[in-house]
């Protein structure tokens, strides 16, 4: 009996190490998986808010989603409080990309951790919608500081004026360049670039960003915008600073209003209803005088190259 046993398990043994041996000398086909799409790295100074697949913003539709921003920065985007920026006449895309950063913790700074949980909420369309409504509506201004400075570099100058000389005209010995480079004489930005809009904004929110450009580091240090104003902001002194920021907040485009009304034709006054027919007899009397001292030849050159139509109408206002 123990020897079947043995002799049971010996074959078993022998069957087994067969069946290893077949299949080790038979040619087995493996199909492999079919390969995934290649993994691609997004650059790190990118949003993961895709705005390049937005349309232009709907400003009505902004205006509904930027009900949350009220609280900050005012119903139209010109704040009550001047630490909050002021975003009215923003460019729509700035606008858009500022959120876009935010949602993606790239910009930490200031009020960043206020920002942040409101710009998570936003689509990238919305991003573009809620820019859209603040490009719309009117920035308001401030008032610059005129305080006559006592010593130093810039001494006897108001305190807004190295502001506007830095803005208007740059530092060429520093490689400093004009503002009104990329902002515009009245600081109303660059929508193709999306530069932001600067006129009016307020001076402690410009100074603290100019100084943040200045620094040169931190999240956004990767930043292709944020590179171009580092390199502008390096050379500045803390004094031409704080005079920039307020600059930029008395900086207004009344002045281009106030031209551009004062070439527009005033228009003539209307007489009362009670004198219309004594203006009327009034006009037609001057014009049969003006008939009567006329010759015949009414379309004849005058001395003074004039037709005799022509003088008998200088004629009629001469005193």
């Amino acid at each position: 009996m123990r020897h079947a046993r043995a002799y049971g398990i010996a074959a078993l043994a022998t069957v087994a190490m067969a069946a290893v041996a077949y299949a080790q000398t038979t040619e087995t086909t493996v199909t492999p998986l079919p390969d995934n799409a290649p993994v691609e790295a997004a650059p790190l100074d990118a949003a993961p808010a895709d705005l390049s697949a937005t349309t232009w913003g709907d400003a009505k539709a902004g205006a509904t989603k930027a009900a949350a921003c009220a609280a900050c920065h005012g119903v139209d985007g010109n704040p009550s409080d001047p630490q909050y920026p002021r975003l009215a006449g923003m460019p729509e895309r700035y606008i858009a990309e500022q959120l876009a950063l935010f949602k993606a913790n790239q910009r930490t700074s200031g009020m960043a951790a206020v920002m942040i949980p409101f710009a998570t909420m936003l689509s990238p369309q919305d991003m573009r919608d809620v820019g859209a409504y603040f490009a719309q509506q009117n920035p308001g201004a401030g008032i610059a500081d005129d305080t006559v400075i006592a010593g130093g570099p810039y001494d006897g100058m108001k305190f807004y004026q190295v502001g506007e000389q830095l803005y208007r005209g740059g530092d060429f010995e520093r490689g400093i360049p004009a503002c009104m480079a990329c902002h515009g004489p009245t600081g109303a930005g660059n929508p193709g670039p999306a530069y932001p809009n600067v006129g009016g904004q307020n001076s402690g929110y410009a100074a603290r960003r100019l100084e943040e450009f200045r620094s040169g580091t931190g999240p956004l240090a990767d930043n292709p915008q944020f590179q171009i104003m580092a390199k502008v902001a390096a050379e500045l002194t803390d004094q031409e600073i704080q005079s920039l920021a307020s600059y930029l907040q008395g900086l207004h485009a009344r002045t281009d209003v106030v031209v551009a009304s004062a070439a527009t034709p005033a228009s003539a006054p209307v007489a009362p209803a009670g004198d219309e027919a004594v203006t009327t007899d009034t006009a037609e009397g001057e014009a049969a005088e003006g008939d009567a001292a006329a010759t015949p030849a009414t379309d004849a050159p005058t001395e003074a190259g004039q037709t005799d139509a022509e003088q008998a109408d200088a004629e009629s206002v001469e005193p």
